[in-house]
């Protein structure tokens, strides 16, 4: 073990004093289960349908970033330094990649499945408990799969029926309560954010507020794996704020006048 740690540390000193990319690779190479534990401990939690293969190439940019910006001169294991880069990198990427629908679909396809073959066995409607044992899940995860399912679930609003106090013809539109109906100033204002955070932050802004507000680290810990000071950090994370309700304000603050 420690001739391994011997040689990648000479592999370290002879990459920052030429900056070869073959040094570079040999680093990758040594460091990538690192980036594969990472995305498997990030995949666990995550739907079946997420290819964790996915997880890894964006983790592996992580730690290319992380390679090029580790001081060996700061006395911290890279290790250390490099593993909340590439979470944070998969975490970054999981929240532009656009795979939500299609999870809930098909798992919802999957449920209808399940549940029309035990109705045909049985003669009757399936508990939630065989549905669980058909699908080979827990409780748990058949819940929230139900819970899924019901936004991808569809209803005629055409469907008609008979009003029995007026004997009046009526379409389900008629009766039905919007009771989910989006505020469209409360998701404009939520899409304008977005594109803020996702479009007009650079790759470091992201990285600030992805490990500070999701992952809860502290500023001097994002200083750390950052290579940057803790006042430097708690800069920009108010000079992020202050763009963020500089660019809301406008919108929030209109005057109508008739």
């Amino acid at each position: 073990m420690i001739g391994i740690e011997q040689d990648i540390g000479r592999v370290w000193v002879e990459y920052k004093n030429t900056g070869s990319g073959a040094l570079r690779n040999k680093l990758m190479e040594h460091y990538l289960p690192l980036v594969k534990a990472t995305a498997d401990r990030i995949s666990a939690k995550l739907p079946n349908e997420v290819d964790v293969d996915d997880l890894i190439s964006a983790g592996i940019f992580g730690l290319i970033d992380a390679i090029e910006a580790f001081d060996l001169d700061r006395g911290v294991k890279f290790e250390t330094y490099c593993s909340p880069r590439v979470r944070g990198a998969i975490l970054d990427e999981l929240r532009t990649m656009d795979w939500v629908p299609r999870l809930v679909r098909s798992r919802a396809h999957k449920l209808e499945n399940a549940t029309k073959v035990l109705r045909a066995e049985l003669g009757r409607l399936p508990t939630d408990d065989e549905i669980a044992r058909k699908l080979v899940i827990g409780r748990d995860e058949l819940n929230k799969i139900m819970r899924d399912a019901t936004t991808v679930s569809l209803v005629s609003l055409s469907r008609k029926f008979f009003d029995d106090d007026s004997n009046r013809e009526l379409q389900e539109i008629d009766v039905l309560e919007d009771l989910k109906s989006a505020d469209p100033v409360a998701e404009l204002q939520q899409n304008e954010i977005r594109d803020v955070v996702m479009g007009k932050l650079t790759k470091i802004e992201r990285l600030i507020i992805v490990l500070y507000y999701y992952e809860e680290m502290t500023m001097k810990e994002i200083g750390a794996t950052l290579d940057l000071s803790e006042s430097r950090v708690s800069q920009m994370h108010s000079g992020i704020l202050d763009r963020l309700k500089h660019h809301l304000k406008p919108k929030s603050q209109t005057q109508y006048t008739y």
